[in-house]
């Protein structure tokens, strides 16, 4: 089963509806140039209010080891996504499980994740400029081959349209979805948030009759 994360969660409405209608995580943003940026202690009472098995990410772009671990600290997140530039040296030493994001584009060689000491890794749009929030997707083909080298959450211009095809090409472990939910940067729109999972759960009962 393809599990589901939505990204750049800024109030707790748009998480606990999100939650209510059976996501499996929730990516928190902690990179001010972001118009999803939200506070450590926004995110703290956020994730107070979550039920169990649902978890809390945090997004960070080229952070020290020390502010990311004292952020985890302070609020409760329980993995964290490295979505910078950062080394394979830059993974290790955190209390928590690591999801390295990596962009694809022409060129991208998905060998390249064996390099990283994790095991699961999001792969976004490659953009010049950009770490990320492009609402453009990239040639799945790159991410169907990435599987045989990890866990792969599927990411870049995911939307209720195109989530049930991504599934079927790629086959990854997780999809993550941002702006092809949102009404505003920021600001979740709940009924594309339903369309979306229902896509989803299409896709996953094609799947399990394959």
């Amino acid at each position: 089963m393809v599990r589901v994360k939505i990204c750049g969660i800024t109030n707790p409405e748009d998480a606990l509806f999100s939650v209510a209608h059976g996501v499996d995580a929730l990516g928190f943003i902690f990179y001010k140039p972001s118009p999803r940026y939200v506070h450590p202690e926004r995110v703290s009472n956020i994730v107070s209010a979550l039920p169990p098995f649902v978890t809390p990410v945090g997004v960070f772009v080229n952070k020290a080891r020390e502010e990311i671990v004292e952020t985890v600290r302070s609020t409760g997140i329980r993995a964290v996504q490295l979505h910078g530039d950062e080394t394979p040296a830059d993974c290790l030493g955190y209390p928590t499980p690591v999801i390295r994001a990596l962009r694809v584009g022409d060129g991208f060689n998905p060998a390249s994740l064996s390099d990283y000491p994790v095991n699961t890794f999001l792969l976004d749009t490659d953009k010049k400029g950009r770490y990320g929030g492009t609402g453009e997707t990239f040639d799945w083909r790159f991410a169907r081959a990435a599987t045989a080298h990890g866990r792969i959450i599927l990411s870049g211009g995911m939307d209720p349209s195109n989530v049930a095809d991504a599934v079927r090409t790629v086959k990854p472990y997780a999809v993550d979805c941002g702006s092809g939910v949102e009404a505003a940067p920021g600001r979740k729109d709940h009924a594309r948030i339903r369309e979306f999972l229902r896509a989803l759960r299409f896709a996953n009962r094609r799947q399990q009759h394959v």
